[in-house]
């Protein structure tokens, strides 16, 4: 009988390590870190297309046509009509004589406002001439836009 006890016994610590074993070796999901977070992709900022339009005295030029200048000085205002990119643009105005493309006037302005009033000068009567208007965003440089038109002085 005492034979018996001891196989119940074996059996039963046999049994018992078994379970230990078996549990010790199950872990709680809070036991091993956190998954690192994916890192999120960068912000990519769309900046609409530079949409404008050359003013002189409130309308707007026809590009079309030649347009006739009283004195030898113009105010144009590049006006743009689009979403101003966030840094801001430049604008260029390059006058040159259409006979032999000299240059008449140039000026660049740096600017974040939508009106940009310019003052062309050292037109001379008589003479054709092609001014050239380009906006360009400061942010995004191959955001760009070129208006062209004749002008003369009487």
């Amino acid at each position: 009988m005492q034979y018996l006890k001891f196989l119940i016994r074996k059996k039963s610590i046999i049994a018992l390590s078994f379970f230990i074993c078996a549990f010790a070796g199950c872990s709680k999901a809070g036991d091993s870190p956190a998954p690192t977070p994916p890192t999120p992709p960068p912000v990519v900022v769309t900046e609409a297309d530079i949409v404008f339009k050359v003013d002189v005295a409130g309308s707007e030029v026809n590009y079309n046509t030649v347009f006739p200048v009283v004195g030898t000085s113009l105010i144009l205002n590049a006006n743009i009509t689009s979403t101003l990119p966030k840094d801001g643009v430049t604008v260029d105005v390059t006058v040159k004589k259409k006979l032999d493309n000299t240059t008449v006037f140039t000026t660049n302005l740096s600017s974040s406002a939508a009106s940009n009033p310019i003052t062309v000068t050292g037109l001379t009567a008589g003479v054709l001439c092609v001014a050239t208007v380009t906006v360009t965003s400061k942010s995004k440089a191959t955001n760009t836009s070129i208006k062209t038109f004749e002008l003369a002085a009487k």
